[in-house]
């Protein structure tokens, strides 16, 4: 079974990532997985917290010449800012108390896990659940991006909505490849634009704000994933995935809402055949899932994301010592990290899919992996 475990604070010494359950013979470097952690950083509206890190992972266990040994992967991401925190996150009992948060912000873990967790202090809260842990993540998704990549599976992230600033028109496979050349990782240069001046707006108002981002998958088999139990659901594992990533507070497969205002006639996926290739779909509003599983189009996931709730013009909270209104802390902050959300989603889904083929096929070595995914593939196609 393939699956990672991260630790590590926001302001702590750095983030530490395990993984196991990869077959061997992957072939993996720190550059590969450099260029998406520098993905996640990018983004127009980031804050000042982008300009102190610039991530850079050391693999640290697992991989020998390049290649992945089939033991477990560690990987290790250091925290740039920590010099300036190392005395108030010092792990002994000389950790200063200073910069200690009372003023649980609304939006945030602060106060549900102060009071889960019995802390006085919120800053014990929120340096776990700070979005800074997404960098581990997608250092665990580029990894399995990679073991993707080599079963002949691509997958592309990109923008589709920022504030109200949405692309309008459908984005094809080709044109959401170069979504990553615009600031706000839009397809479009009009409304990357667009997306880029109300960004700005928000920013000059001490506001942020959120949007939408679509992620597209192509080379998945039919069958990925099954019927048989509600927790093997594949469009239940990848909602999850999507949904822990922070501030997102929805997922779409595919037409998704949209299918609850059509008749069955027009929401589902007329089904056709060629000899040679198998069976395909005439239109994909489903999104390339039916019933749990992979239906051999293109798998199509959207994920909402609400705006950051760090506040430079804070809403009213209470003192969690005092019991005093107050207005809520603030901590540095982006003003819209929508882009960066695109990159993590994107990761959330290539891990997601890299745990469903292993389980399915198996093997310890990628060679045997490939050779049982080309037999289903082969078996496909005859149909």
């Amino acid at each position: 079974m393939l699956r990672f475990l991260t630790a590590g604070e926001s302001h702590g010494r750095g983030l530490s990532i395990i993984i196991e359950g990869l077959p061997a013979g992957i072939p993996l470097d720190a550059e590969t997985i450099n260029t998406w952690l520098a993905r996640r950083q990018g983004g127009y509206g980031r804050g000042g917290r982008m300009k102190i890190e610039h991530d850079r992972v050391e693999i640290l266990a697992g991989v020998r010449g390049g290649l992945t040994l089939g033991s477990p992967v560690a990987l290790y991401i250091a925290n740039r800012d920590w010099e300036n925190w190392q005395q108030i996150m010092a792990a002994g009992r000389e950790a200063s108390s200073e910069r200690a948060l009372t003023r649980p912000r609304p939006g945030h873990a602060d106060l549900a896990g102060g009071l889960k967790y019995r802390q006085r202090d919120l800053r014990n809260i929120l340096e776990r659940a700070s979005a800074r842990e997404t960098a581990a993540r997608v250092a665990a998704g580029a990894v399995a991006a990679v073991l993707l990549q080599e079963l002949g599976i691509e997958i592309v992230y990109h923008v589709l909505q920022i504030g109200t600033v949405r692309l309008q028109q459908q984005v094809e496979w080709e044109t959401a490849k170069q979504a990553l050349e615009s600031p706000v990782y839009c397809a479009d240069p009009d409304t990357s634009q667009a997306m880029i001046d109300t960004i700005a707006a928000a920013q000059q108002k001490g506001d942020t704000l959120g949007g939408l981002v679509e992620v597209l998958v192509q080379g998945l088999p039919a069958g990925l994933g099954s019927h048989v139990h509600w927790d093997r659901r594949l469009d239940g594992l990848l909602a999850q995935a999507l949904m822990s990533i922070p501030a997102i507070k929805g997922v779409e497969i595919g037409a998704g809402f949209e299918l609850a205002a059509l008749p069955g006639s027009q929401a589902h996926d007329a089904i056709g055949y060629q000899e040679g290739c198998g069976f395909y779909r005439h239109t994909n509003r489903a999104g390339g899932l039916e019933g749990g599983m992979t239906n051999g189009e293109m798998l199509v996931l959207r994920a909402a994301m609400k705006p950051i709730p760090t506040l430079r013009q804070p809403l009213a909270s209470v003192d969690i010592v005092t019991k005093e209104a107050v207005s809520a802390g603030v901590e540095r902050s982006d003003v819209c990290a929508v882009p960066a959300a695109a990159v993590i989603a994107g990761a959330a889904v290539a891990w997601t899919l890299a745990g469903v083929i292993l389980r399915q096929f198996g093997g310890d070595h990628l060679a045997d992996l490939k050779e049982r995914l080309a037999a289903y593939r082969c078996y496909l196609q005859q149909g």
